[in-house]
């Protein structure tokens, strides 16, 4: 079965100066209806988002109050729940009294999901179990075995379709926890892995084939794929990232998933001030179609 129209999506998170889902300053609804009638007015149709929490809720009420054209797949954002020796960036482990706080608030996430679910039936087109929580550096990891209790519960209690976000080689691992779900969401960062631009598009296309051979019976889609337009250059090639190769490896990838009919979430919508390091350049604060004052980038207005 497909659930899926080819029709552009776009990961959001509306975060501006000043606002962190780490303080807990959130968008206004003005500011929320604003971005998605930028996203509206260049096409997109399909957002997603990470959390259900205050944010996401000003983001359905704005859809459902105004008749929005958009449609939101939206997922938890497990906390961890035992340490990882592997993550390069985690400092201390945290004592099992902490991990089994994080089990819980895992659990009340998942309700939480279920009932904005229910309430938005129309506005909420896919649910999601969790995102990027099974790779060997990760921070906030789960197993697979709890993804998959997650997946049994929105099965049980709401009528969207099934998902789970991750990357592509950590899905060859996850055989059950696919039996349970109904679309695979592929995240796939061709600059992060540090391949060029003029390669980026096959990797791509690779890990895409890969996954569909693995997994035949299942539609597979694209939740994250993104070029940044700045770099320190932690990580990723600091000449690679600007807004002309952004360009030009987006339209490539939209172009070919259009023609094999293929759904792409790009990484994403507004640039994050709040993300990564202090260091202005921080990869992480610049993955934006557009720039945090609104305003479309300079490469692709050129366009």
């Amino acid at each position: 079965m497909k659930y899926w129209k080819n029709d552009k999506g776009i990961c959001y998170s509306g975060y501006r100066g000043g606002q962190s889902p780490r303080t807990g300053v959130c968008p206004s609804y003005a500011e929320v209806e604003e971005d998605l009638r930028i996203l509206i007015a260049d096409g997109y149709k399909y957002i997603r988002m990470y959390e259900p929490n205050a944010h996401a809720r000003t983001v359905l009420r704005v859809i459902r109050d105004n008749k929005l054209p958009l449609k939101l797949m939206l997922g938890i954002d497990p906390k961890r729940e035992f340490n990882n020796i592997g993550c390069p960036w985690l400092k201390e482990d945290l004592n099992a009294a902490r991990l089994q706080k994080n089990a819980a608030a895992n659990d009340r996430a998942i309700k939480k999901l279920i009932t904005l679910a229910n309430e938005y039936p129309e506005e909420i087109m896919c649910v999601s179990v969790g995102n990027e929580n099974r790779p060997g550096w990760g921070a906030d990891l789960v197993t697979a075995d709890r993804l998959i209790e997650f997946a049994t519960a929105l099965r049980e209690g709401c009528k969207q379709p099934i998902t789970y976000n991750e990357g592509t080689y950590e899905w060859l691992q996850l055989e059950e926890l696919v039996k349970k779900i109904d679309i695979i969401s592929i995240h796939s960062y061709p600059l992060w892995n540090g391949i060029s631009s003029d390669k980026a598009l096959a990797a791509n296309q690779e890990d895409y084939r890969m996954i569909k051979a693995r997994y035949p019976e299942k539609e597979v889609i694209f939740t994250e794929c993104g070029w940044a337009t700045k770099s320190n250059g932690h990580s990723m090639d600091s000449s690679q990232a600007n807004e002309e190769t952004q360009v030009q490896y987006l339209t490539a990838l939209w172009e070919w998933a259009e023609a094999e009919d293929v759904g792409v979430f790009v990484f994403e919508a507004f640039d994050e001030p709040w993300k990564g390091s202090d260091d202005e350049n921080e990869p992480e604060k610049h993955w934006g179609i557009y720039n945090v004052d609104r305003t479309k980038k300079s490469a692709w207005v050129r366009k």
